[in-house]
């Protein structure tokens, strides 16, 4: 029997998937959504496989999703940290960039590298996932009928302000299930207050972090979940020409996006940031590359901070 894999480049609404047997492809984009995870199986299931093995990228909210459904259909899923895609990419001398090209890049990566199998999270992770994802949900629906408000005709102006009334009350109750959740668990809630201990982060990146540093992932060092994040830095140079680096976007995007307001708000409350802002500037950085840097910082500040046990101490962390 042919050996094949399976590759799968995830975004927010839709994703491309290359299945590879014998050096060939066969490649379709479907929604990303529930309908869409059938249309994946009836369209591997034509080509009579015995559930060949699946590999994606670690994108939190994007993939976690489809990757639950696979594993609870039998499937053989990989999710994998993206810094290694692209360390596979550069291996092959890829300098092609397509969603397609990108789900054949996985494929292949599947095929020689042969990755672990991912399991899906424990109960209280998922349940915490699923409505963290409802309320990015909630929030693009608000903000879509916003954006209507300000060119809506009056005749509309009271069916969308109710709707909105509407909308701001279910965000209230789905972040009142997200703290009523990790209050009722003793582990959850544990973590969650040491987390809370650092200056700059809230309920919200508080909640975020509490997935995306759980047991489920298996990071062992900081700079891993800073990979995961898409927070790690991208050189960009050839030869004696030195382009500038940017940070990779490879990996969560909304755990990114979570990270911001905090990453702000620690550089003027948070002793340990302040400081390490400070001496970016004087350094000669600037605007989005000391944000950016921040947050890579929280996130070794946290990572540190749940594997000790112990609340922060910006004495400790100074010194």
């Amino acid at each position: 029997m042919s050996k094949v894999t399976i590759g799968v480049d995830i975004a927010k609404h839709k994703f491309d998937v290359a299945r590879l047997e014998n050096g060939k492809y066969k490649h379709k984009k479907f929604d990303n959504n529930e309908q869409g995870f059938v249309d994946l199986l009836d369209w591997l299931t034509t080509f009579g496989d015995v559930k060949p093995a699946i590999c994606m990228e670690a994108t939190g909210a994007y993939s976690i999703p489809l990757a639950e459904f696979l594993a609870h259909s039998d499937y053989l899923v990989s999710v994998v940290n993206p810094a290694k895609i692209k360390g596979f990419a550069k291996s092959e001398l890829s300098r092609v960039k397509t969603d397609k090209a990108d789900a054949k890049l996985i494929a292949r990566y599947a095929m020689e590298k042969k990755p672990p199998q991912w399991t899906p999270p424990p109960a209280n992770i998922r349940e915490l996932q699923a409505l963290l994802r409802r309320i990015e949900d909630l929030l693009e629906m608000q903000q879509m009928e916003k954006n209507r408000l300000d060119t809506a005709d009056a005749t509309i102006i009271d069916s969308i302000n109710t709707l909105l009334t509407l909308l701001e009350t279910e965000l209230d109750a789905t972040r009142a299930r997200v703290q009523l959740l990790i209050n009722h668990d003793p582990d959850l809630k544990q973590r969650r207050d040491l987390l809370e201990s650092i200056p700059g982060i809230g309920e919200s990146s508080s909640a975020h972090l509490l997935v995306a540093l759980s047991a489920h992932y298996g990071f062992t060092s900081a700079k891993q979940a800073v990979a995961f994040a898409g927070l790690n830095p991208a050189l960009n140079e050839s030869g004696t020409w030195k382009g500038r680096s940017r940070i990779s976007k490879m990996g969560d995007p909304l755990l990114r996006a979570k990270l911001y307001m905090p990453a702000v708000v620690a550089g003027n409350h948070n002793p340990v940031i302040r400081q390490f802002r400070q001496r970016l500037e004087h350094n000669g950085k600037h605007g989005m590359a000391i944000v950016c840097a921040s947050m890579r910082k929280l996130i070794h500040i946290a990572f540190a901070i749940l594997k000790s046990n112990k609340p922060f101490d910006p004495h400790f962390a100074l010194a």
